[in-house]
């Protein structure tokens, strides 16, 4: 492993040394609010930010720091489209429960560029578009008929490139071909969080950093209805109360807890690249994944780096966990490049994501309270959309939310209440699924 073991690795998210985060409201939290927002990561500051416009008094409660989860540690990819194939959830849901999910997913990135012109946040937000390319020619062979499905059905166009023709988006041979789609984007998720914090403090939200949230109990005040929350720096009684945590939900809300798989996710990113390099690898600058279950996903940084993400292990982040996912991950990078064998890896960290046992995102109420949880990987845009919706609709609007009707499964017999033994079983079936497919 020649440039990595004697590399000053820095096992910390290259994301955050671009951005210098807002801090959060000062002072004690507040007796009494409209509206308690928990977790400050893409979902709630978006509600945050359309709640304080439309008039609620809001205090966003994060257990750590703005963007600290999830939400800064991504690869920035704005993503159309779900996790599960368009095929999959026509047969689940129906195809027209699959138009909306499908235009819902459009519309997300739409709203991710409006939120981003309207705040002025800087943060590289780019129409560079994805690419998926497949791992084995059985993959490739499914990528018309998709193509076709989501033309006629959706009314969006995607473009098949074949192997022959794959140099054109990617200097790599290891591939089958792949998938085009134009209308995705990509940014720099830590500045884009940065900018969504701001957005929410100018609106008139407070966020109140290092409030761990730990009971949300029913109760009424004055005769009003509502939910006494109790937090690592005192109480607040809010009439509504939305649950934005992701993977990173705790017994605070148990219900919702034992429905949300949270799994590991890790990045690694090297030494900035020459410009000739950097074209060569990714000639059209894509945000670009592949077809696996035990997927990579990859992607130049702004500053000509290469960003090599997977999940290497699907324990969340520790040490160990880093260390050992970055030797991995590199691995995997060299596979798809052998060009970068003797570039330096310069970051390494990782992430937890909400998985939900249907692999789906859920929005909708729960004991009361409002939640949208269950990105898979896809919550730049997606969590800012429902985090969005969820405000609109507390304020009374009438809003087409796609996933408020849809089964919430929990693990099979009840075997699951929030901690994850089952993970290292997961990931042998996922690796033992792409031998197969």
């Amino acid at each position: 492993m020649a440039g990595f073991v004697d590399m000053p690795l820095h096992q910390s998210n290259y994301w955050l040394d671009t951005v210098t985060m807002p801090t959060g409201t000062p002072g004690d939290l507040p007796q009494k609010v409209d509206v308690a927002v928990v977790g400050a990561g893409f979902t709630g500051l978006s509600a945050a930010r359309t709640l304080a416009q439309r008039g609620a008094r809001v205090a966003v409660l994060e257990a750590h720091t703005i963007g600290w989860g999830a939400s800064s540690r991504n690869g920035g990819m704005v993503l159309t489209g779900m996790k599960l194939s368009v095929e999959t959830l026509a047969a689940r849901y129906g195809m027209e429960a699959t138009k909306r999910m499908y235009a819902a997913s459009l519309a997300s990135i739409d709203l991710v560029e409006q939120i981003i012109r309207e705040e002025s946040i800087e943060c590289d937000f780019s129409r560079c578009g994805h690419l998926e390319v497949a791992c084995k020619q059985s993959h490739f062979d499914t990528y018309a008929r998709s193509v076709e499905v989501i033309a006629r059905e959706f009314n969006h166009q995607l473009r098949v490139v074949t192997k022959k023709d794959l140099g054109s988006e990617i200097g790599s041979e290891i591939y089958f071909g792949g998938i085009v789609d134009e209308v995705s984007a990509g940014l720099n998720p830590a500045c884009y969080i940065a900018g969504l914090g701001r957005a929410a403090l100018k609106a008139g939200a407070s966020i109140y950093e290092n409030t761990d949230v730990r009971q949300i109990p029913r109760t009424a005040e004055n005769g009003s209805p509502g939910f006494q929350l109790t937090t690592s720096r005192g109480r607040v009684f809010a009439k509504d109360v939305l649950i934005g945590t992701s993977g990173y939900t705790s017994q605070a809300t148990p219900a919702l807890q034992k429905k949300i798989i949270p799994i590991g996710s890790f990045i690694i990113t090297t030494e900035r690249l020459s410009e000739a390099l950097a074209r060569e690898l990714s000639p059209r600058n894509r945000m670009i994944f592949d077809s696996k279950h035990y997927l990579h996903y990859y992607r130049l940084t702004p500053d000509n780096r290469m960003l090599f993400g997977g999940r290497a292990a699907f324990f969340p982040e520790t040490t160990n966990t880093i260390r050992r996912s970055a030797e991995i991950l590199r691995r995997g990078m060299i596979e798809v490049y052998p060009q970068l064998r003797d570039v330096r890896v310069e970051y390494a960290w990782g992430g937890t994501l909400d998985f939900c046992f249907d692999t789906m995102p859920h929005a909708g109420r729960m004991d009361g309270m409002h939640y949208a949880v269950g990105y898979a990987g896809h919550g730049v845009a997606m969590a800012t959309y429902l985090g969005t919706m969820m405000a609109e609709q507390i304020s009374g609007g009438v809003v087409r939310n796609p996933y408020a009707d849809i089964p919430f499964p929990g693990a099979p017999l009840g075997l699951y209440t929030g901690k994850p033994w089952f993970l290292p079983f997961a990931g042998a079936y996922y690796k033992m699924l792409d031998w197969i497919s």
